[in-house]
């Protein structure tokens, strides 16, 4: 349920959240920004808004209260129907300077790496992308944006100690969503629109994908290749025990560049981040621009014929063997059992 109200005070909602429903079923990152929005908000005395742009937006603004919106920031207009980036950034950027929210998050998709840095840019502030952690720092209030650095070699805690908001992109799948509750309350409001720019562009018609797979991000099981695995016959094994266990298959850039997988399931800094109930590694070495992408998992199991490798230290089970090797006696067992 929607708590009508005229514009609160500014400085009552200070960390925000950008609305992307475009995929609202396969794309939960809005859902699990809200979450840690919401936790972050906490921690500042505050509460979490989330602004939401387009035509016939209420069955996503319902949605956005249920998962834990305190406030909702809604122009619900014809103009707004079709994304465009220079019309969202123009309106995002004008509510920005009318309620002066502190934080300001978006979700490290193609929408989000397209929008967000044109609003920091519209804004004079800055912008830490593909976040893996958000965390207030408590002896100082600094809000601290941990993003990869130095090709994912590093991880860097990036701090805004002057200008405003602080804004950072997320992979999906670092954070949990909250529950769906629907009797929760928010404030919902409307602020002006400003002068829109002309649009550039106009939509033809629209053709949705054909109906694929569950995504990594949504999985309970992912099983994981890398360069370790040796070949591309060796990574479609990957696939029989992916089917077997009911998972989905995911890949390391070296895997993927060696084109054993798409890009589509590339894992890590640069691709998605998964939270799966079990994740089983096989041939990665453990980079940080791959690990950065897995640690929301419950169990991992790696594998790897490297006893040191540095997978190993962010695992619950390893096992040191050949890759081959071991796949082909998971599969052997497996399909005995099953």
């Amino acid at each position: 349920m929607l708590k009508r109200n005229r514009y609160m005070d500014r400085g009552t909602c200070l960390v925000w959240v950008f609305g992307d429903y475009a995929d609202y079923f396969q794309n939960r990152v809005t859902l699990q920004l809200i979450a840690k929005g919401k936790a972050l908000a906490s921690e500042l005395g505050t509460r979490v808004g989330v602004v939401v742009l387009g035509e016939d937006i209420g069955q996503y603004v319902m949605e956005y209260v249920a998962h834990g919106a305190d406030v909702i920031y809604a122009a619900d207009n014809n103009a707004l129907k079709d994304y465009d980036v220079e019309l969202f950034t123009a309106v995002a950027a004008s509510w920005v300077e009318i309620f002066r929210p502190e934080i300001f998050l978006a979700g490290a998709t193609a929408f989000g790496r397209e929008l967000f840095p044109r609003i920091a840019k519209r804004l004079r502030t800055g912008l830490s992308a593909d976040c893996v952690a958000l965390e207030i720092d408590r002896e100082t209030g600094a809000f601290v944006q941990t993003t990869p650095a130095f090709g994912g070699d590093l991880l860097a805690d990036v701090v805004t100690p002057v200008m405003r908001p602080q804004m950072a992109t997320v992979h999906p799948g670092i954070f949990r969503e909250l529950p769906h509750d629907p009797f929760a309350l928010a404030e919902l409001i409307h602020p002006p629109l400003p002068n829109l720019p002309e649009r550039k562009i106009e939509v033809v018609r629209r053709r949705k994908e054909k109906a694929r797979r569950a995504s990594l991000t949504d999985a309970g099981v992912v099983i994981v290749g890398g360069k370790g695995v040796g070949s591309r016959a060796n990574f479609d094994k990957l696939f029989q025990l992916a089917e077997l266990l009911g998972g989905e298959v995911g890949a390391t850039r070296p895997a993927v560049n060696a084109g054993w997988a798409g890009e589509e399931r590339l894992l890590g800094q640069t691709g998605k981040s998964v939270r799966p109930r079990l994740l089983i590694t096989i041939g990665t070495s453990g980079a940080l621009q791959y690990t950065a992408g897995i640690r929301g998992s419950e169990t991992v199991i790696a594998v790897n014929r490297d006893h040191s490798a540095p997978i190993f230290g962010l695992a619950d089970l390893g096992i040191v063997g050949d890759a081959d090797r071991i796949l082909s006696l998971l599969i052997e067992e497996l399909n005995r059992r099953l």
